[in-house]
Parts: structure tokens; sequence; C-alpha cells
């Protein structure tokens, strides 16, 4: 007990430093690269900050417990919304060009109601995860298709300075101790909650769902407090659009998974109406005083409100456990 409460502060402390170091890369990235901010953290970040809930939903299929890795990819995305995005808000509110979320968030909601579908029937199947693989090369392409326009719109700033070798090294090493800390940081927690008697799919929703989106948290928070609101809220998106047709497809590919009774009606549902509120407060947000034309503000508001709604869902998970 004492050594899983070590790592996992200890996974927290190396998290915190190492977010700076990798967005610092990323950003670089974008400007060496000529890619812009959005693609950047639709991609490269998303990609890297959604490993632990990779990882955790690869070695969970293998060990039998799908149930986790679905729990994951769901509480992950309730916590990106809830939680990373309602704390980096509280912390910087974001200013955001709306080119950045007019093809995204579009395709996040569809993908949203798109995999919610495929699980009414109550099981994740082979063929359920290989649509939603199938899925995540179309909007893969579709993001490297439309990057070029997307710049375009934004007028992409240079915020960054770093050689293409520093730059890298930066990204790669910042990656590398995400992954790392996050992983002892879900180990010692998840130690933790197994000493409790905690079940499997609650782990899922709540300690590893936390743990792996962490990774998350601290790269968003950083790249608002540098000014880089549109890797933040890409970062988001991305993460969350990963989480559905990635994180939540790899335990169908290996055996059908039969849903829990409470998945669909509580969490699934929770997960689409925070993210049809983050589509509401962007929209809300393009008449806002704070912003110019061509953008959109999410304040402090927009941001108890998710922390607040979070917060519920936990109560309701707490009644329903």
């Amino acid at each position: 007990m004492l050594l899983a409460a070590a790592a996992t502060l200890l996974g927290f402390i190396i998290l915190i430093w190492s977010a700076d170091l990798f967005v610092a890369g990323a950003a670089s990235i974008a400007e060496n690269m000529g890619l812009s901010q959005i693609m950047i953290g639709l991609t490269i970040v998303s990609i890297g900050t959604s490993a632990p809930e990779i990882l955790v939903s690869i070695t969970a299929a293998l060990s039998g417990v799908g149930e986790l890795a679905i729990g994951n990819a769901i509480g992950s995305n309730i916590a990106n919304i809830g939680l990373v995005l309602g704390i980096t808000v509280l912390i910087a509110p974001l200013c955001i060009n709306r080119a950045t979320i007019r093809k995204e968030l579009p395709v996040l909601l569809l993908v949203t109601f798109g995999c919610g579908a495929l699980l009414l029937d109550g099981e994740l199947s082979r063929f359920d995860g290989l649509l939603m693989l199938g899925a995540l090369a179309v909007v893969l392409y579709l993001m490297w298709r439309f990057q070029d326009q997307v710049s375009e719109l934004l007028g992409d700033e240079n915020p960054a300075h770093l050689s293409p070798l520093r730059a890298w090294l930066s990204f790669t090493a910042g990656l590398l101790l995400l992954v790392a800390s996050s992983r002892l940081l879900v180990w010692g927690a998840s130690e933790i909650a197994l000493f409790l008697g905690v079940s499997q799919l609650l782990i899922g929703l709540t300690v590893v769902a936390i743990g792996t989106s962490l990774p998350e948290l601290a790269a968003t928070v950083a790249s608002a407090l540098r000014g880089h609101s549109d890797i933040a809220v890409g970062n988001i998106l991305g993460s969350n659009l990963f989480n559905l047709l990635a994180v939540m497809a790899i335990p169908g590919l290996f055996e059908t998974e039969q849903l829990d009774s409470q998945l669909l009606p509580r969490d699934y549902s929770t997960m689409t109406a925070m993210t049809l509120l983050l589509a509401l407060a962007l929209y809300l947000g393009r008449g806002s005083k704070q912003v110019v034309a061509g953008q959109s503000y999410v304040g402090r508001s927009a941001g108890i409100l998710f922390v607040s709604i979070y917060a519920l869902y936990y109560y309701w998970l707490y009644q329903t456990r």
C-alpha cells in the first residue's frame, strides 16, 4: 500500500515536469515542419497523450479484462472535458479560432453518436472494433487533407524557436516521460483501488481514466499557459477521437465484450452530454466581448460548469456502484 502511494506521488511529480518539455517540442515541430498548431494538437500531441490509454487497453484486453479498457476510454473522454478542459479554462480562459473547431468538433460529435449506435446491442464485437479503426483511418486522412486549409484560415503564429533536432529531442523525451510517469501513477492508483475492492469497470471509469488523462491535463494546461489555445483544444478533441476509435476498439478485436448494463445509460450518455455541452459552449462563446471576429471564448463560467458536472457524475457513480 505504501509502495503504491509512493508510486502515485512520484508519477504525478514527473508528469507535471515533463508536460512543458513535451508541449515546447510539439510547438517547435509545428513551426519547423510548417504544420498548423491545430494539426499538431490533433495528431502528434493527441496520439502521444493517448498512449497511456492505448497501452492500458492492450494490457487489459490481453489480461481478459476488456471491461476495464472500455471504461478507460469512456471515462477518459468524460475526464478530458470535465476535468482537463474544466481545470484548464479555470486557470487560463481560452480564445479559440473558430476555424480550429469548424471541422474537428462535428467529426467528434459524429463519432460519438456513431460509436454509441454500435454499442446499442449491448456488446462490443470484432466487427465493431474494425469499423472504429476504419473510421480512425478516414479521420486521420481528412485531418491531413485539410490541414493546409485550416492553416491559412488561422494564420498560424510561430511561437517556438527550437532547432529541429532540439525540438524532436524535447518532444521525444517529454513523451517518454509522460507515458512512463502516467503508467507509474496508474499502477499505484490501481493497486490502491484494488486494495479497497473496487470493480474493474469502476477502476476503468475512475482511477485509470483519471490517471491516463493526466498527460492530457498537464499538456493542455501547459499549452494554454504558453498561449497555444489551438494546441490545447486540439489535444482534447483529438484525444477523445482516439479514445473512441482506437482505445475502445482494441478489446473488441480480441473477443466480443458484453457491456455492463449501466455503461450506456449512465456512462456513455454522460460522455455524450458533455461533448454536446462543449459544442454549445464553443458556439455561445462566439459572441463574447473578450474575443475578436473569428474567435470563440471559453471562460471560467464554462470551466465551473464542466467541473461541477464531472463531480456530479462521480456522485452518480458512487450511488450506482
